[in-house]
């Protein structure tokens, strides 16, 4: 899953990843036609989703950081969504700017997401130093974790088939033989009125999948909610350690910019890039590490993520993992908050495939962005919405809506009462994608917006 090139920059085949040279128009491999291969399209100025917001409706946001801070450039936009930026101000309709380098390549290829070989992984206690609402399991390599099989003062697990032997540190039975359930292979958590579960699926062998959700408040005491979900890339080494510890970052640096008065678009922008950064560490280990593994390539995942507070809803990204709107009132239309950094969405986007077509073929999954040491550059988007009406925001992997995957059909499967029962319509999407086919691992957080009254939550 290496980033896509604009198409004069190309140094890899999309369809069998041999290398090209700078203007051929067939692969001397297998032949693909380069010249299909589009442009990444440029991502469009933000705008909310309704228009219904004049100025000065919206409630009073803590000014952003001053310049220098680190925050996001120009605002970015998955849709043409008619409304205001995150300041408030009508935007017009006016075309993003050109690129001011544009023999820039925007990647060096595209990586394909195929699944790893099966191997075995020892079971993982959930950290207790991790923040409250922060899901994720600790470092199987972290002598001080609580569940280190060789602390003495730690009872022995019990084998959950036969209820009899012990669970060896390899994670299986001692007396039965019985593979033990890993700690995210199903993993669900609440955090105030937000909430997510992540789910192994029915044929993957492990959770590649991992999420952070959790709540704090602006200065002036506004509350905001945080929900960020991470996919593995299969075909790269360690992706749960790369989701685990994107999902981690990004989650800890919007719990810690937020209180701040950081903006909550620039503070998402600081997310990602925090996230990239704990990938891109995965990816430093001393040479003799790489010695039994010498072709494999960096830990690498997508990110997805959403911020609720005070009448706005931030979302960011960067890979295929979506973020949805669903009203409450289903007379109003649904609608996908994010653009796919894939070959499928860079398809669509030339005109040169249908939706359809484009999704059923065999390359739509290859990404073309990605967090990892070997992405060619990190190019966040982040985006702002204003609703004008209540709602939930599904922010979920694609191993949800492989299975829901248009607006309309995820405003099906959602529960009506999702905005005031998170956890059970969180249990409710995963339970559709498994009883789909169950093909991949399954994450999906549910945020109600706006923020509900202190004290609401799942029932």
């Amino acid at each position: 899953m290496s980033q896509m090139p604009q198409q004069a920059a190309l140094s890899k085949c999309p369809s069998c990843a041999e290398p090209v040279e700078s203007g051929d128009l067939f692969c001397g491999a297998c032949g693909y036609d380069l010249s299909v291969v589009p442009a990444p399209p440029q991502d469009r100025p933000t705008l909310t989703m309704t228009g219904s917001a004049a100025p000065g409706d919206e409630a009073p946001w803590p000014a952003p950081e001053p310049a220098g801070s680190g925050g996001p450039p120009a605002a970015h936009v998955p849709a043409d969504l008619p409304g205001t930026d995150s300041g408030g101000n009508p935007l017009p309709g006016h075309e993003p700017e050109p690129d001011p380098d544009p023999d820039r390549s925007a990647a060096s290829g595209v990586r394909f997401d195929r699944p790893a070989e099966p191997d075995e992984y020892p079971l993982q206690a959930p950290d207790p130093r991790l923040a409250p609402g922060v899901a994720a399991s600790a470092d199987p390599a972290d002598p001080a974790d609580p569940a280190d099989p060789a602390d003495p003062a730690q009872p022995a697990q019990v084998c959950v088939a036969c209820r009899a032997g012990r669970v060896d540190s390899d994670g299986y039975c001692e007396n039965c033989g019985h593979a033990q359930p890993r700690e995210r292979d199903h993993v669900e958590r609440e955090s105030g009125p937000v909430a997510a579960v992540s789910d192994r699926g029915l044929r993957h062998h492990r959770n590649e999948d991992a999420f952070a959700v959790g709540h704090t408040a602006l200065p002036d005491g506004t509350p905001a909610l945080v929900a960020i979900v991470c996919d593995g890339v299969s075909s790269a080494t360690r992706p749960d350690d790369a989701s685990l510890a994107a999902s981690q970052a990004a989650g800890d640096s919007l719990l810690a910019a937020l209180p701040r008065g950081t903006h909550p678009q620039a503070a998402m922008h600081e997310a990602i890039v925090a996230a990239a950064q704990a990938v891109n560490a995965l990816a430093e280990e001393p040479e003799t590490a790489r010695e039994h593994a010498p072709h494999q390539n960096a830990p690498a995942c997508t990110i997805v993520g959403a911020v609720v507070t005070s009448g706005l809803l931030v979302v960011g990204w960067v890979g295929d993992s979506r973020v949805y709107w669903v009203p409450t009132d289903r007379g109003a239309p649904p609608a996908r908050l994010t653009e796919d950094d894939s070959w499928a969405a860079q398809m669509v986007a030339a005109g040169l495939m249908s939706e359809a077509e484009a999704y059923a073929d065999e390359r739509a999954h290859a990404i073309t962005g990605w967090l990892g040491a070997d992405a060619y550059e990190l190019e966040p988007h982040t985006a702002c919405f204003k609703p004008d009406r209540p709602g939930a925001v599904v922010v979920c992997t694609d191993g949800l809506w492989n299975y829901a995957e248009t607006a309309g059909e995820m405003c099906e499967v959602v529960p009506p009462d999702a905005a005031s029962r998170p956890l059970h319509a969180a249990r409710v999407l995963v339970g559709h994608a498994l009883d789909g086919g169950g093909h991949d691992n399954v994450t999906v957080a549910l945020v109600p917006f706006p923020v509900p009254p202190q004290g609401a939550g799942s029932a």
